[in-house]
């Protein structure tokens, strides 16, 4: 059953957010440039928004739950960013071949598995081609007996949803990450979107 994410930003129950950004992305930052327009599905309260945008990105935060954008909207802004209520998996129009990024910090790993390809779909949809995906992955989650989320994602499961769309630039085990998160957990997989074939 998928999760109430409206509800628990009401009520605060979000153990997910740890009051700063992504450091995995933090450290892809500091060598590599991430220019453009950006997109953050699953953006919660925005940490990873600001971040990008503090950089000099023209970023748009999405996220399905009314709450999570509210409080987004309570930080003062860095620099070019919004944010917008959307269905990520149900893609407006508007965000066709848009985006130069699309850059996610566990979005996947918190949707129900049996939505992974409408997931797959939406980034390939989104992005121009030859866009990048970021992405950080949970490879493994302690004590995981199929309730979630999150839910671990093998390198598998990985090829098989993006191969069609991607080539893989770099995969990595990030070396910073969230204390609660053990090395080896995460994974930061580059991806960028093939070009279409004449």
């Amino acid at each position: 059953m998928p999760k109430d994410w409206n509800t628990a930003y009401e009520k605060n129950d979000t153990p997910w957010d740890k009051g700063f950004a992504s450091p995995p992305l933090r450290a892809f930052l500091a060598k590599q440039v991430v220019a453009g327009e950006v997109l953050v599905p699953g953006c919660g309260s925005g940490h990873d928004v600001r971040l990008l945008a503090g950089q000099g990105a023209v970023v748009i935060g999405m996220d399905i739950a009314p709450g999570a954008i509210r409080k987004a909207a309570e930080y003062r802004l860095v620099s070019n960013e919004h944010y917008v209520v959307s269905d990520f998996l149900n893609l407006d129009d508007i965000y066709t071949a848009r985006f130069d990024w699309l850059v996610e910090h566990t979005c996947l790993c918190a949707l129900d598995p049996e939505q992974r390809p409408a997931y797959a779909h939406a980034v390939a949809r989104a992005l121009k081609p030859g866009g990048n995906f970021l992405a950080v992955f949970y490879r493994e989650v302690p004590d995981y007996n199929g309730d979630g989320p999150p839910h671990p994602i093998s390198a598998t499961a990985i090829y098989q949803l993006f191969a069609d769309d991607f080539e893989v630039v770099e995969r990595l085990i990030p070396e910073e990450s969230y204390p609660s998160r053990p090395f080896g957990s995460e994974e930061v997989v580059w991806m960028r979107k093939r070009e279409p074939v004449d």
